[in-house]
């Protein structure tokens, strides 16, 4: 056991579980106290230990930290026996998730655009090889949603749930996939991946299905930006055209089949900011993947805005 193994497994001992502040289909989320400092903890079913190894995996990849991503401080697997609990262990976050915050809080142009270009620089960072010795590998999160994106103090985002992540490494050519049985959540699912067309020995590939989803969580955003005194209420996508649970052929029916988007408020175009963010989000959810833009090209579309915005980031 190395040196920082050694350290996280003290870590563990120390947390006093305060709280039980989520649950999700891999396990619950705990508010901790670690050193008098709150952390989140993640405990994962035993049936998902494939979630928890890829996560801490990932989580522990070199250069991995990112104020946009999720900051990660231990994992550990307390066991007696038969039976087990896996824990991992980050930075609380109390605003909790995107979906959380937008279901009870309407933004201006500024948040809009702050949240936006927060989780598009680190959607970037994820995708992003980094070169050299001690590189970075690119990774692609193949979950992403509003519920899997947390809201900092300071108004910005950050990327969690890393346990579906893949990776690619450019000097070995070779796409980590996780020993997972689990997938995304269908209803952020790209069209290639309903339709099973996405071909899975690429990389690229896992990267513009993320840039798909990323559109969807934009629509959700722009939704609760409040132009001439309008706001829509919050929606997940497609809420009015599949139901609350839908199953892969309900949204390969829409998405794949009748090459429906999620329906955009009129009042979105007599506003020169939100006409800009649609766009974006249009060319985020192209039907064709090679049609997508990058993270990159968002996050500088993005950082374009903020700028004439004047958002303090």
């Amino acid at each position: 056991m190395d040196q920082g193994t050694l350290v996280q497994r003290t870590i563990a001992k120390q947390i006093q579980m305060v709280r039980q502040v989520g649950k999700g289909r891999y396990g619950e989320v705990w508010m901790g106290k670690w050193r008098g400092e709150k952390v989140a903890v993640k405990v994962f079913f035993t049936t998902e230990e494939a979630s928890w190894f890829r996560e801490t995996e990932i989580y522990q990849t070199v250069l991995m930290r990112h104020e946009n991503i999720l900051g990660f401080i231990a994992a550990d697997i307390k066991g007696t026996g038969s039976w087990t609990q896996l824990y991992l262990i980050t930075d609380y976050h109390e605003n909790g998730s995107l979906y959380d915050f937008l279901k009870c809080a309407t933004l201006d142009t500024r948040a809009l655009l702050k949240l936006a270009y927060s989780a598009a620089c680190g959607l970037c960072h994820l995708h992003t090889e980094i070169y050299g010795t001690q590189g970075k590998p690119a990774i692609a999160h193949r979950d992403l949603k509003s519920k899997n994106i947390l809201i900092k103090k300071n108004g910005s985002c950050c990327i969690a749930d890393l346990g579906l992540a893949v990776k690619f490494n450019s000097d070995t050519n070779e796409v980590d996939i996780p020993l997972n049985t689990r997938v995304g959540t269908k209803r952020y699912m790209a069209p290639e991946v309903l339709d099973e067309s996405l071909n899975k020995n690429h990389f690229q590939p896992y990267i513009m299905a993320d840039i798909y989803s990323f559109g969807l969580i934009i629509w959700e955003m722009a939704r609760r930006c409040i132009t001439g005194g309008i706001v829509e209420e919050y929606q997940l996508p497609y809420y009015n055209m599949v139901p609350s649970d839908p199953s892969y052929e309900d949204m390969r029916e829409v998405v794949c089949v009748k090459r429906l988007r999620p329906i955009v408020s009129n009042r979105w175009n007599s506003d020169e900011c939100l006409r800009a963010v649609l766009k974006l989000m249009s060319e985020c959810w192209a039907h064709n993947p090679a049609s997508r833009l990058t993270a990159l090209r968002i996050k500088k579309t993005l950082a374009k805005m903020v700028e004439s915005q004047d958002v303090k980031i």
